[in-house]
């Protein structure tokens, strides 16, 4: 059992893998009931969690559950072949919100009568929660926003961020231009009116990660002179 009470024997031995060749049916017995416990504790895992990651962040997640770095690729790949098949499902893993379906096919109920209560309903029990006469900012003297490496840290923040009326950006390794931007907008506003502007960074602590911290400064004054 490791420090989080889940048992890891199934990974002692490292990731399910099938043996070269065509194998045995006693050796593809022993591959399936590896995957099968493979996918339970993936499965026991997500139990304790209360968000999503991508299958990247799962070899992370299984790292101290005996994946080494080196098998993360076909651990990512048998993640995904195990949503493919059932063995694990779909939504194990968190949606690619970069590559999410935009537009609605049906725009409003078919039935008017219907379509009208539950208008009625929306008013009289929900409306009220989203209104906010004045900015939640207006009375601070600091303005915040967030910025994360990647969809798992996104999904992680996102519920704190959403409470507290904090913008939170998915840098995705890179921030687009067009993201950048319109980000410092929002900071050359507040800053106008007299606010300091933070913003929070939360990148792994690793090469790549360190590295998007050092240039992110540079990447944003780069567009001074577009933004203004």
């Amino acid at each position: 059992m490791n420090d989080a009470g889940l048992d890891t024997q199934a990974l002692l031995g490292g990731l399910p893998k099938r043996a070269r060749g065509r194998p045995s049916a006693a050796a593809d017995l022993v591959y399936r009931e590896e995957v099968a416990a493979f996918c339970a504790l993936i499965r026991e895992i997500q139990s304790t969690m209360d968000f999503r990651v991508g299958s990247r962040a799962w070899c992370y997640i299984l790292e101290r559950h005996g994946v080494c770095k080196g098998d993360f690729d076909a651990a990512q790949r048998l993640i995904n072949d195990c949503r493919k098949s059932g063995e694990l499902p779909l939504d194990i893993c968190a949606e690619d919100e970069s590559r999410a379906t935009t537009g609605e096919g049906q725009l409003d109920s078919p039935n008017i009568q219907d379509e009208v209560e539950g208008w009625i309903t929306h008013l009289r029990d929900h409306a009220h929660e989203s209104y906010t006469p004045i900015s939640f900012w207006d009375d601070l003297d600091v303005y915040i926003e967030v910025a994360v490496e990647k969809l798992d840290l996104f999904n992680l923040f996102e519920p704190v961020c959403n409470e507290l009326h904090t913008q939170i950006t998915n840098l995705k390794g890179w921030s687009d231009l067009n993201r950048r931007g319109q980000m410092m907008s929002r900071f050359a506003k507040h800053e106008a009116q007299g606010r300091l502007c933070v913003l929070l960074v939360c990148i792994d602590h690793d090469p790549g990660g360190l590295h998007i911290a050092e240039k992110l400064r540079k990447n944003l004054e780069d567009l001074s002179g577009a933004v203004g």
